[in-house]
């Protein structure tokens, strides 16, 4: 067996020109100029796999032989120079200790943690060492530590350095999109700050995948009126450099300052682009289709009220509360309380709630309160009881729907999928509740004998209605989405250009029908689809240049968010972090916490380890 370090293999300098490579001073493993990432043989094969597949935009924008790719390769070799000014031979110490703290202050922010938790993390780097290691190994680990500069001051600064690399990272990245798409959400923290949050989804060009991360968050200072929302949003686009015009769609919370018809954020950014497609976020709007009756309301108020009574009036009554269910050998030691801001808390609340009932309703007789006994006498009513079996059956069916689209990076093909299937088993439950109750298993233990199910067949009816009213006419047609889920199953061609079209103004319907047979027919791509996802076939298989109509219409769709569901993680991330720094925290670093703790970029540690070491030689 050949071992490749007596090839003695060289670097040619053709490289470079070719395919963005050098190979750095005292080094076997060439090095990209483009991203600064090393292959691991000097090897033709290696540099040219990398470039081809990680940069194929690149070789678009700076042609061979061309004078401005000429002039590229000039400005990365003095960038890379200068960061690495002081490494012509190897890493010195002191560099590999300004890396580890950048990789420290990159995982407590990846953590959410406080900026002063490194001086933590020192005493159990200290702690480990001493532990592990004897003589003169520890005293030189312990050395080694004790160089790496740690304090929450440095930290703050690394963390800056971290987040502004990630921000270069996803600019440059945006800019070279060939489109874009907005979720947006106005929240209030915990601290009664109104905050503007934008997330932004795309194509990455390099990496051929979709990318999504915070575009920018900023506080609103007094009012959150449409005009200042519009404001927020185009200061922030400013600053990152894109054009209102390049952003395709735009996704919100459906809020009256968002979405209102003249003076809402949505209808004056449609002035600035009249073809920007806009519409409400799916999860929200399958939230409200769930309104309850006046008869269910009320007995899913009075058991949030039981709850409560049970779980917050009295420290002292919870306390004997849960020693009574740990001495009944319950199912569960405890109640859950509802939350008005959790889409799934009222559903978890109530089931919670269905599988200790007996033992409550036993604890109740117990107390000698009028709530209790109110509470009680309701827990003993027969009927009220049956509605409570069917709400905790139906809500659970609600949650199902809502947990399956929850997640980051689900496009909203994904989503109204989930929801054409969900209007599907509504059908299904409203045959079953006229028959043996399989989807209903509370209901049917709680129901005995001949009673009016009339009530719970009207209720889904009701939802099957609400359904069809806000999504049958919803902006993407059915054919467009099965454009993203399956194009080989398109059998009404005209009819997918004509909804193509309704959609995408720019789209040319004649192109678009002769592409789609072309596809259809192509059998080597058929099988690539039956054994990759989605997006990756849209991105990474089709070949643009046969494709171009069909690959841009679904770019475009692809980049649509489905729901704001990002932005509520992210305003998550906020209160977590704002929680633990309470009012020490300025906008813009909790802006930047945000930023390092949310973004799918990794910091180019290197890189900047090499930066920091130069300017403090300097």
């Amino acid at each position: 067996m050949r071992k490749v370090d007596a090839e003695n293999r060289t670097f040619k300098d053709e490289w470079t020109d070719k395919y963005m490579f050098i190979l750095p001073a005292a080094s076997s493993k060439p090095l990209c100029l483009i991203c600064c990432e090393n292959v691991a043989l000097i090897k033709s094969g290696n540099v040219k796999r990398h470039y081809e597949t990680k940069h194929g935009s690149f070789e678009e924008m700076y042609p061979q032989k061309s004078a401005v790719r000429a002039s590229k390769i000039i400005e990365l070799k003095a960038q890379y120079d200068r960061s690495t000014r002081v490494i012509t031979h190897a890493f010195t110490g002191q560099q590999r200790a300004n890396e580890c703290s950048l990789k420290i202050a990159w995982i407590l922010a990846q953590h959410k943690k406080a900026f002063s938790d490194v001086t933590v993390v020192k005493e159990c780097l200290n702690a480990a060492a001493e532990t592990l290691l004897d003589g003169k190994l520890k005293d030189d680990m312990c050395e080694k530590i004790k160089k790496i500069p740690l304090s929450a001051t440095t930290t703050t600064r690394k963390t800056e350095l971290l987040a502004e690399d990630v921000l270069a990272q996803l600019d440059a990245a945006v800019q070279n999109a060939v489109c874009i798409s907005l979720a947006i959400d106005e929240s209030t923290d915990v601290t009664d700050n109104a905050q503007l949050l934008v997330y932004v989804r795309f194509p990455h060009k390099e990496k051929k995948e979709m990318c999504e991360d915070m575009l920018g968050s900023t506080p609103l200072e007094t009012h959150t009126r449409g005009e200042d929302i519009y404001e927020g949003i185009k200061e922030m686009l400013t600053k990152r450099k894109i054009n209102l015009k390049q952003v395709v769609s735009v996704t919100t919370d459906g809020a009256p300052a968002m979405v209102g018809r003249e003076k809402g954020a949505v209808a004056r950014m449609k002035q600035d682009n009249p073809d920007l497609i806009a519409y409400h976020c799916i999860i929200h709007q399958t939230v409200l289709c769930a309104i309850l009756s006046e008869e269910f309301a009320e007995v899913m108020n009075t058991m949030m009220k039981l709850i409560n009574f049970l779980r917050a009036s009295s420290s002292h009554q919870h306390r004997l509360l849960r020693e009574f269910l740990k001495e009944m050998d319950a199912d569960a030691n405890d109640l859950l309380l509802h939350n008005n801001v959790r889409w799934l808390s009222k559903g978890n609340a109530l089931e919670r709630f269905w599988s200790i009932r007996k033992e409550i309703a036993a604890f109740l007789q117990q107390l000698k309160s009028q709530k209790a006994t109110q509470f009680a006498n309701f827990l003993q009513d027969k009927h009220k009881m049956d509605v409570v079996a069917f709400l905790v059956d139906i809500t659970g069916h609600l949650n199902e729907l809502n947990l399956k689209l929850q997640g980051q990076k689900n496009s909203i093909c994904d989503l109204m999928k989930t929801v054409r299937s969900f209007q599907i088993k509504l059908d299904i439950f409203k045959e079953d509740l006229q028959a043996e109750c399989e989807h209903f298993p509370q209901m049917r233990e709680q129901i005995q004998g001949e009673r009016d199910i009339s009530p719970y067949v009207g209720f889904i009816d009701k939802l099957i209605g609400n359904f069809c009213q806000r999504f049958d006419c919803f902006n993407l047609g059915h054919q467009l989405l099965l454009l993203i889920e399956n194009p080989f199953l398109i059998r009404e061609i005209r009819g997918f250009s004509k909804e193509v079209t309704q959609t995408f103004k720019w789209a040319h319907p004649g192109s678009l029908q002769l592409e789609l047979t072309d596809l259809q027919a192509d059998v080597a791509l058929r099988r690539h689809f039956e054994t990759t996802d989605s997006a990756t076939f849209w991105l990474q298989i089709v070949p643009e240049t046969m494709f171009p109509g069909l690959t841009k219409v679904a770019l475009h769709t692809l980049t649509m968010f489905g729901s704001t569901y990002s932005c509520e993680t992210a305003f998550s991330t906020m209160n977590i972090i704002k929680t633990k720094y309470r009012s020490r925290l300025t906008n813009e670093h909790l802006h930047m916490s945000m930023r390092l703790a949310l973004t799918p970029f990794k910091p180019r540690f290197k890189l900047l380890a090499g930066q920091l070491h130069a300017h403090f030689s300097h």
